[in-house]
């Protein structure tokens, strides 16, 4: 059964009568107004269907499971990758449940095995069913198929930083499972998690690892290479997405999926956005009619910054969303050029938060004091401390002096003209 969302891949199909009614009770909930038809309704501008029956795919094994609370603790279970990586490497990527949220989510692999996308890899998401998850679990699943629907009708092209939904289906037992383009395994979480150990694994080995100072120097140009790249790629997806009036909401170093962690094929790396399940409509009409279960926390924040009118709270959300990139960037200026257990991702927003009050050149001075930390600051001191410079920007505490994601974009550091 094929399900038209507005403006996505068009594809035609029959739906299959067998699987309608659980189909479209899955997919009444999220407002796309689906009928029951024998054939697949069209929309003007329609570049993609979403696939609805749960025969035309098939799930493979289980990949992990993690919450949205706590998104950048996010350490997923990443296996099955041909990188560069050791077998010791491999084996500290465990399946973990991570997150403090009450919602988990589990991930699947799978494929679709009919019509027009037949053989498509996919990643399966699913949503546990009221019973376990509650009404929060409905809201999330519902709020992630909007946000990804509208994201995918909104324009002729689709951002290739932002994850592409391919349809989804509900069980039974009430299970909501959403089925993405396999855009790849891990996140950037992963890879700094990798990063960090690999620091301390050389660490240890210190003279028996046998480099020379030219092979180490060209080692940490690819690492910052592939680092900004993979910044560029998040903020380019998130600069889609503020264009098109949604925040995301639930930005962090696990809600990036990267198609190789191997930092020799940065040329190719492609980041992507996923986990929208907190996203947020701006539309000024949205802004009007007053907030949902699931924006009250942003509009709580807004309100204790000063933002009450629609303007100052469209200004204040999209801020909000550059701040938690700006802890992106941290964290991976940071995690990946440090040893493993040196710096975590609470450890750090406390030292930036809580310590230093957003300060970032009493940071600098700080990290300058501990060998450690000495890999990060040299990263963040290229251009003449460009990386200070943009990241002072990004957490800027009045919402009101923080860039937009195309200014981010355009910054000297992220372009990297006078970084290599």
């Amino acid at each position: 059964m094929m399900l038209t969302a507005p403006g996505c891949f068009s594809a035609s199909g029959a739906l299959s009568l067998s699987s309608c009614d659980k189909s479209t009770r899955f997919f009444g909930r999220f407002n796309l107004n689906i009928e029951k038809t024998t054939r697949t309704r069209t929309f003007r501008c329609c570049k993609a269907s979403l696939i609805t029956n749960p025969e035309s795919f098939e799930v493979g094994r289980l990949v992990g499971s993690y919450g949205f609370m706590n998104v950048t603790s996010y350490s997923g279970p990443q296996f099955g990758l041909d990188v560069e990586y050791s077998s010791e490497d491999i084996g500290r990527l465990r399946v973990q449940d991570v997150g403090e949220g009450s919602v988990k989510i589990r991930l699947y692999e799978g494929r679709i095995t009919q019509g027009p996308l037949r053989g498509t890899p996919v990643i399966f998401k699913v949503y546990p069913g009221q019973q376990v998850g509650g009404v929060e679990a409905d809201m999330m699943a519902a709020n992630e198929l909007n946000a990804h629907a509208f994201l995918q009708s909104s324009s002729k092209t689709v951002s290739q930083n932002l994850q592409i939904l391919l349809g989804g289906f509900e069980t039974k037992t009430g299970e909501q499972w959403l089925a993405f383009r396999n855009g790849g395994k891990y996140s950037a979480a992963d890879y700094a998690k990798v990063m960090s150990e690999r620091m301390s694994k050389d660490s240890a080995l210190g003279e028996k690892k046998l480099w020379n100072p030219f092979e180490q120097e060209e080692t940490i140009k690819r690492r910052r290479y592939f680092v900004i790249k993979l910044l560029h790629g998040a903020l380019c997806g998130l600069a889609y997405m503020h264009d098109r009036e949604r925040l995301h909401q639930s930005l962090g170093p696990s809600s990036v999926v990267l198609n190789t962690v191997v930092e020799k094929d940065a040329a190719y790396l492609v980041p992507r956005l996923r986990d929208l399940a907190f996203s947020v409509d701006i539309r000024y009409p949205k802004l009007e009619e007053g907030s949902g279960t699931l924006s009250e926390g942003l509009w709580r924040r807004a309100s204790a910054a000063g933002a009450f009118t629609p303007m100052e709270k469209r200004a204040f959300g999209i801020a909000d969303d550059i701040y938690e990139a700006g802890l992106l960037f941290a964290y991976l200026a940071f995690i990946p050029f440090c040893e493993a257990g040196i710096m975590d991702s609470f450890s750090l927003q406390r030292l930036l938060e809580s310590t230093f009050k957003l300060d970032l050149e009493a940071i600098r001075e700080y990290c300058l004091a501990d060998d450690r930390l000495l890999e990060a600051v040299n990263f963040l001191d290229l251009g003449n401390g460009a990386g200070w410079e943009l990241l002072q920007a990004m957490l800027n505490p009045d919402f009101r002096n923080r860039p937009i994601a195309e200014a981010v974009l355009n910054h000297r550091f992220m372009t990297g003209s006078d970084l290599f």
